[in-house]
């Protein structure tokens, strides 16, 4: 262990996206732009900005357009990549019409999953995805892969590394430029990380690959460190570890950027972050939502006197 450690890391900021939309509490437009404007400056330069989603569906979203409108007039922002999810042609025509740059599709590895959570089963998807990326091809916007359940289904339980392959193949195929593996309910252990790893290295370059642990069983540490010894290098997260899990009442979700930040830098690796301008930006969107954060780290940080 430990002795193919990297000189740095990439990390893509999802707080404003993942983090925010299972939020209850409704953030104002200027308050996500400040949010925003705060990452970038921490040294997030990656960061998941909105979803072009139906507003009735996720209301924290419903004010994408005029979010990406405000983020492209921060000049601040120009070499920034701001990442939209989008899930069908629809979210496509929206975030075109908002000159979007940089946008992210989905998918999972369970069909019970996906038709609970985009009404489609794997293929449907995959279809729906392809409709996406013609037209994002032709107007040269980069497009990141999201796949979910890699680790585990709330539905099925255990998922499939074939069927896992198959659609990054797919992805891949499509002109994604990278795809994220989602722990999306917290479950994975460092075994099952390194026994996924090990068969994508078969038939990939791991530098395709970012992880995207929750932290809901408090193993995201653990795991993101069994990645990076296999030589992942890239990995999601969010501001104060933002995002509840909707599979799991009352659990924490995404893992938190700050401990990310702790962990690498105790470690010499580099992140590029500056963790008290970053601390500075989790603490006023925690203030706006009027909730704590479950990252220790930015505990200690705050508790510390900093």
């Amino acid at each position: 262990m430990l002795k193919n450690l990297p000189a740095k890391v990439r990390i893509v900021e999802v707080g404003p996206r993942d983090g925010l939309q299972n939020e209850k509490t409704i953030v104002s437009l200027e308050d996500k732009v400040q949010f925003i404007l705060g990452l970038s400056a921490a040294g997030l330069h990656e960061i998941e900005a909105t979803s072009f989603v139906r507003g009735d569906k996720i209301p924290q979203m419903s004010d994408g357009a005029e979010l990406y409108s405000r983020l492209k007039a921060e000049a601040s922002l120009a070499k920034s990549h701001l990442i939209s999810l989008v899930p069908n042609s629809k979210g496509m025509e929206m975030a075109l019409a908002a000159g979007v740059k940089d946008i992210a599709v989905f998918t999972s590895t369970s069909n019970t999953f996906n038709k609970k959570n985009i009404n489609a089963t794997i293929d449907e998807s995959l279809a729906k995805i392809t409709e996406v990326m013609s037209v994002a091809q032709q107007n040269k916007i980069r497009t990141r892969g999201y796949i979910s359940t890699v680790f585990g289904c709330p539905y099925e339980g255990k998922t499939s590394l074939e069927e896992l392959k198959r659609i990054a193949l797919r992805l891949k195929a499509m002109g994604v430029y990278e795809i994220s593996l989602g722990d999306t309910i917290g479950i994975a252990n460092p075994k099952q990380v390194l026994e996924v790893i090990e068969f994508l290295a078969q038939d990939f370059d791991l530098s395709f690959f970012s992880m995207h642990f929750h932290d809901t069983r408090g193993m995201a540490v653990a795991n993101i460190l069994t990645a990076l010894e296999m030589g992942i290098t890239s990995f999601d997260s969010s501001a104060a570890g933002l995002g509840g899990c909707p599979y799991a009442v009352g659990a924490s979700g995404n893992v938190a950027t700050e401990d990310l930040y702790f962990l690498f830098h105790s470690m010499g690796i580099e992140t590029g972050i500056d963790i008290k301008k970053l601390a500075e930006t989790s603490s006023a969107i925690l203030s706006k939502l009027n909730r704590a954060s479950p990252s220790k780290y930015l505990k200690a940080y705050l508790s510390s006197g900093h």
